[in-house]
């Protein structure tokens, strides 16, 4: 039920808006890993027309955050502060998107930028999904991570419950508030989000004990490098299933959404699909290209032309 809510709302927010949307990424700063933002919302700025121009994928955060720049090149190695077989990897994922450009001098390979880094984000906007109040799960206290860490400039709840006084005060005055439903595409915006202070520390709750919970001060450094990570993250992988089921029975909504003959209604591939499922025929996936459904239906630039260029002078180090 979960899952179906979610497509419907990223399918929504992409047709509605000229946000870019992704699913499921991580939250947190100081414990990676310990939250998983369900929707994750970018609203572009200015510079976004010259972030699509890069590549189509994700940059790789290291080569952001390295000692590389646009000018001279360096020897790959001094760029990092970290294992060599990691910075290897970071130098070939940057150069094979198109961040990089490589040359040679004496045997050993010198990057550099092919085009500086845009600020391309104007907000981020963390949406949590639980179609059903009745069964909250660990609810407020997730939201109660976002809204004191404050990574992302807006936190919304999106539910397909009837929205009483009695579940908005469980949650933080902060936190916004839509009624969603998946089956028609209305949206009820009860309650607007509070804008947070995303340019100041934060704290990230930890690990709860009895009588004490774990805290951890983030610095607005931290939480400007995260911002960056999930957005660059949200760019490349965005919100619909990597694969198709290989079932006669599967076909693809318009929007790109995975869906069932035989149960008529969007389903999981990682959990609804498979041979043990009575409606399953094995078959070859869907004929259809995910990429150019998003690329016609958002802001994102499916294979773009790419920015790398040689620089004057870096031909005799070839």
């Amino acid at each position: 039920m979960e899952f179906r809510f979610e497509l419907a709302l990223c399918g929504f927010l992409e047709a509605t808006t000229d946000w870019l949307v992704a699913r499921q990424l991580g939250g947190a700063v100081a414990v990676p890993g310990s939250r998983i933002i369900d929707i994750c919302a970018i609203q572009p700025g200015p510079a976004f027309d010259a972030r699509t121009r890069i590549t189509d994928r994700t940059i790789p955060s290291l080569a952001i955050e390295s000692r590389v720049g646009v000018g001279e090149a360096v020897y790959w190695r001094d760029a990092f502060d970290c294992r060599a077989d990691h910075a290897r990897s970071v130098v070939d994922r940057a150069v094979d998107c198109g961040f990089f450009v490589a040359n040679r001098r004496n045997g050993r390979q010198y990057v550099r930028q092919a085009t500086r880094y845009p600020d391309w984000i104007d907000s981020l906007v963390a949406i949590e999904n639980k179609p059903d109040l009745g069964r909250p799960g660990n609810l407020e206290a997730q939201l109660r991570h976002d809204v004191s860490l404050g990574v992302f400039d807006e936190v919304i709840l999106a539910t397909e419950t009837y929205v009483t006084r009695a579940h908005l005060n469980r949650l933080p005055d902060a936190v916004g508030v839509w009624r969603f439903d998946p089956q028609t595409g209305e949206r009820t915006v009860v309650r607007e989000p509070t804008t947070l202070a995303v340019d100041e520390p934060g704290i990230e709750p930890g690990e709860s004990r009895p009588l004490s919970t774990e805290i951890h001060v983030v610095s607005a450094e931290k939480k400007a490098e995260k911002r960056r990570r999930i957005a660059e993250r949200a760019y490349g992988k965005g919100w619909r299933p990597d694969t198709l089921p290989g079932c006669a029975n599967c076909h693809v909504t318009d929007d790109g959404r995975p869906a069932c003959v035989y149960y008529d209604r969007v389903v999981n591939p990682a959990t609804d699909c498979g041979a043990e499922c009575p409606g399953f025929e094995a078959s070859d996936p869907p004929a259809v290209d995910l990429r150019a459904i998003r690329d016609d239906r958002s802001p994102w630039v499916a294979d773009p032309s790419g920015v790398a260029r040689s620089q004057s002078g870096l031909s005799r180090f070839l």
